[in-house]
């Protein structure tokens, strides 16, 4: 039977023919697309004719696109529906995938192509077309295409280890929050609210014991069992479990990693690999990244202090004789923002069901841009779990198609993270993209819907302005499209949607009691807007560190001897980290950083692009209108729209008029200092 990866995809919408492909298929279909590949490639070095952009450039544009569409069904599956069968193929295809990637990257012959036509400076070319031109130029330089040699062969090595050590960190992860569990029973159960309970007895019985409760590693079970569980010592067993994740097996595979990519940007010149990473960033150079964490880190580290306190004062007027702990501050800090602000996660979650708050991340996206979501049925998805909607745009026209799967459950990592089925582009036959949020929230209780957090609500958000960016991507080449930014931009779209979670009428319209219809009400919304800046000192910092490690573990010029935990305890003690307070993520589960290089060095991205979001909404804000026409025209089409057609900053100026400074994010945050 022919391989189903490999056919024609004659579905609706061109979505992957999913209940056709099995583990097995990927193997061959891989195989068979890298040689595709690499005949395309053979054909364009040799080419008789000069090069230029059409036949040099353009040509690569058109190259790898069955491999391309196999490698996102994988990727896909890997990350939210893997088992032991692809596991398995994910640890065979990796090294392959990689040595066929830096084999392409420098290849001498397809090099001098490219190095021919960047020596024009792009003389005749639009200015998409130099963007094109100079990203090539740039991945192949870096990638070590100018080596020779033992170099080069050295380079090839080093991917292929990379890619390896990267599948065996996320399948680590993976496996301790998919083998940890806790069951309770009835009398250990002081504290927690309604929701939590019924998820915990679905979990339980799915884990064949019914009548039991069961918390996970999921961050849908962990973090509210922190927020509400009375028991301290089950909390800290829990924290003690999440913290922990990869701890067993994953230094070793960090220390390796480190000397690799160390090793991978000497090769190619540069003195560390953050410097590397850096080099077409907005950032530009890790001294900058680390002024703007260090002038954000003072006040957060003070604010922390001060919220530690408080804490501390609210255990000690409970009669609880203890240090504050990790495993204590949600717990005390969700007591606190009741006592402050009147509120709890149990008062606000009948308000915020996840089909409400889709709707209102769709109507947001209709009022500022003039797009429409169409549910669509019977279409063969990744998961049953997983529903689909049809987007178009002011004047009816495709623009494509938009899929969400929202649920926890095993065999999908934690997080939440947008990615893509297809990307646009009008070089070939025009493409509309497949884009794809995937969450963790917890399943609704029996014939109940899932009901969120704000941090879960916020999550839909900030997942669909990543979503927006690649849907209303407008742009010629497949390698500038969508989310296709330098990574300190990247977060810009999805961080900047979620102020509009707080619209008044945005939740006036959709934040309605999942059982009576009832509005949120506005006492309810004003304690929810007073309570946003609430444990920022705790949210900064926990957030800070990360990056701070991240940063400091990539700027190592010789990272042969680095012991990557002693480098994490020497960050945390030089910042003087908060003893109550651990990192967001603690090295040996930090997959942004590790289960891959997305992030690496790169974590401080989120913070970069904050600056810019705070910023950017103080645009609609200033014209008095959340949903101004002028204001939004201007964001879709320097923003959501542009992909990567543009400098990063030339397009935020162009936007807002100027860069920002931290000001606009520490006012947002709450930690600006008190005029004196």
């Amino acid at each position: 039977m022919p391989n189903p990866l490999l056919r024609p995809w004659d579905t609706a919408f061109g979505l992957p023919p999913f209940p056709a492909i099995g583990a097995d298929h990927f193997a061959p279909a891989f195989a068979a697309a890298m040689a595709e590949n690499r005949d395309e490639i053979a054909a364009i070095a040799a080419d008789p004719a000069p090069p230029d952009f059409a036949n040099t450039i353009e040509a690569l544009e058109r190259t790898g696109r069955t491999l391309d569409r196999i490698s996102r069904v994988f990727s896909h599956l890997c990350a939210a529906c893997t088992d032991d069968a692809l596991q398995g193929v994910e640890r065979e295809m990796a090294p392959k995938l990689a040595a066929h990637r830096n084999a392409i990257r420098t290849d001498q012959g397809l090099f001098a192509r490219i190095d021919a036509v960047a020596a024009t400076g792009g003389a005749g070319l639009t200015p998409e077309q130099r963007r094109v031109l100079d990203r090539y130029h740039r991945m192949f330089v870096k990638a070590g295409a100018r080596l020779t040699g033992a170099g080069r062969a050295r380079m090839a090595a080093i991917e292929q280890r990379l890619a390896a050590l990267g599948t065996a960190f996320a399948q680590n992860v993976l496996a301790d929050e998919t083998d940890w569990v806790m069951f309770l029973g009835a009398d250990e159960l002081a504290g927690l609210p309604d929701f939590l309970v019924a998820a915990a007895a679905r979990e339980a019985a799915d884990r064949g014991r019914p009548g039991a409760y069961a918390i996970t590693l999921g961050r849908s079970s962990v973090e509210p069992f922190l927020a509400f569980s009375a028991r301290r010592d089950l909390r800290e067993a829990v924290w003690r479990a999440w913290a922990s994740r990869g701890e067993a097996t994953n230094w070793p595979v960090i220390d390796e990693t480190l000397r690799l990519r160390a090793e991978r940007a000497r090769l190619v010149g540069f003195r560390s690999y953050a410097a590397m990473r850096l080099d077409d960033q907005m950032a530009k150079t890790p001294e900058a990244v680390k002024n703007l964490l260090l002038a954000v880190w003072a006040p957060a580290r003070r604010r922390a202090g001060e919220e530690a306190a408080a804490l501390a004062a609210l255990a000690a007027e409970e009669g609880a004789n203890i240090r504050i702990a990790p495993w204590d501050w949600r717990y005390y800090a969700e007591k606190l923002r009741k006592r402050v602000h009147d509120l709890d996660e149990a008062e606000t979650k009948p308000f915020l069901a996840l089909d409400s708050v889709i709707a209102a991340a769709f109507d947001v996206a209709g009022r500022l841009f003039g797009l429409r979501f169409r549910g669509i049925e019977g279409l063969a998805l990744p998961h049953p779990e997983a529903r689909a909607w049809e987007v178009t745009g002011r004047d009816g026209r495709h623009l494509g198609l938009f899929v969400g799967d929202y649920f926890a459950r095993p065999g999908k990592r934690s997080g939440a993270w947008m990615s893509a089925l297809r990307g646009q582009q009008k070089l070939w036959e025009p493409a509309r993209p497949i884009v794809l949020n995937t969450l963790t929230v917890a399943p609704g209780g029996a014939g109940q819907p899932a009901l969120l957090t704000w941090d879960d609500a916020r999550t839909v958000f900030h997942e669909f302005g990543h979503a927006l960016h690649g849907l209303m991507s407008d742009v010629t080449y497949p390698s500038l499209w969508g989310t296709s930014v330098a990574r300190d931009f990247v977060e810009l779209p999805s961080q900047l949607y979620e102020h509009w979670l707080m619209v008044p009428e945005v939740l006036a319209r959709h934040a309605r009691h999942y059982r009576t219809g009832a509005p949120m009400p506005e006492a309810m919304i004003r304690r929810l807007r007073a309570a946003e800046t609430f444990n920022q000192g705790f949210a900064m910092t926990e957030f800070l560190a990360s990056a701070l490690v991240d940063l400091e573990l990539h700027v190592q010029e010789d990272a042969a001897d680095i012991g990557a935990r002693a480098v994490q305890g020497r960050v945390l003690a030089e910042i003087n980290m908060p003893a109550e307070i651990a990192m967001r993520h603690a090295s040996p589960h930090f997959q942004h950083v590790f289960s891959g290089d997305g992030y690496a060095a790169g974590y401080y991205s989120y913070l970069w692009s904050e600056t810019m979001d705070a910023d950017a909404f103080r645009a609609f804000e200033e014209a008095g209108d959340p949903f101004d026409p002028a204001t939004a025209a201007r964001l879709g089409q320097f923003v959501y729209s542009a992909g990567g057609r543009q400098d990063e900053a030339e397009a935020y100026i162009a936007f807002r008029g100027r860069m920002p400074g931290v000001e606009a994010v520490l006012a947002k945050r709450g930690l600006a200092a008190p005029e004196s």
